[in-house]
């Protein structure tokens, strides 16, 4: 029994083995850009994932079978995922700053005007205002999904949750079809660059906020949660509804103002 309300976590492989894939990914990208060998990145990927799959296993253990996951636990929890949160909308800041940057002073390289010469963006009023209704209505089902959680109705919040997953899944379809149609691609001036750069990572976050969902879903069905206790719901809740927002932005600033 301790007597105090913090966690001391046992001794545990997975912060080496999660800095040997990362270290492996990075060296295995730049081996594939430069030699086209893809071996080492496919190994760093794999080691990756494997080091999540286990470390949040035993951390859904310390918490839901082990009981160590005691209030001031909660609240540092809940502060790692906030400035996590944050450290992502610096990611996607740097792309607003180049997209603006380009946008409302373009260069003489590019004809000095905005879309540059010889790109023909897309209709925003086509797929991407259809993704924006899906993303907008996600953020409405784990909305009510978390009131259902909340008020111990465990059924409501599992068909919120799937709706959610639906929805999720529907959007990164959509955003394959649409990367099929497209007129331009990356390596077309700046304007390429960016419009991929920006959308492709935000469409990776779309999947791994599904994936996220998806294993919450799976802690739902087999009750990890109850409505004072449910910090990985909530962690998932909020990454989900940055999602939205980091589109919204997307949305109006490259889609719609940049056409």
């Amino acid at each position: 029994m301790n007597n105090h309300p913090f966690h001391l976590v046992e001794n545990s492989p997975w912060p080496l083995t999660g800095s040997m894939g990362l270290l492996s990914l990075t060296s295995g990208t730049i081996m594939w850009f430069h030699i086209n060998e893809i071996w080492l990145m496919t190994m760093g990927t794999m080691i990756i994932l494997l080091t999540m799959i286990q470390w949040w296993r035993d951390v859904t253990r310390e918490s839901t079978f082990q009981g160590l996951h005691t209030s001031k636990v909660i609240k540092s929890m809940k502060w790692g995922m906030i400035l996590f949160i944050i450290s992502e909308v610096m990611f996607f800041s740097s792309f607003f700053w180049a997209f603006f940057h380009s946008s409302l002073s373009p260069s003489i390289e590019i004809g000095m005007t905005w879309p540059p010469l010889g790109i023909k963006p897309f209709n925003p009023m086509n797929i991407p205002m259809l993704n924006t209704m899906i993303l907008l209505s996600s953020g409405i089902s784990i909305t009510w999904a978390h009131n259902s959680l909340i008020k111990n109705k465990l059924t409501m919040t599992m068909q919120a949750m799937l709706i959610t997953i639906i929805l999720g899944v529907y959007f990164s379809i959509l955003q394959v079809v649409e990367y099929y149609e497209s007129p331009f691609c990356i390596s077309d001036s700046i304007y390429g660059s960016i419009f991929f750069m920006s959308t492709g990572f935000h469409g990776l976050h779309v999947i791994i906020g599904t994936l996220f969902i998806m294993i919450t879903t799976m802690r739902i069905k087999k009750l990890h949660f109850s409505k004072y206790h449910h910090v990985g719901f909530e962690a998932a809740a909020w990454y989900w509804h940055f999602v939205d927002i980091v589109w919204l932005f997307l949305y109006i600033s490259i889609y719609w103002w940049g056409s």
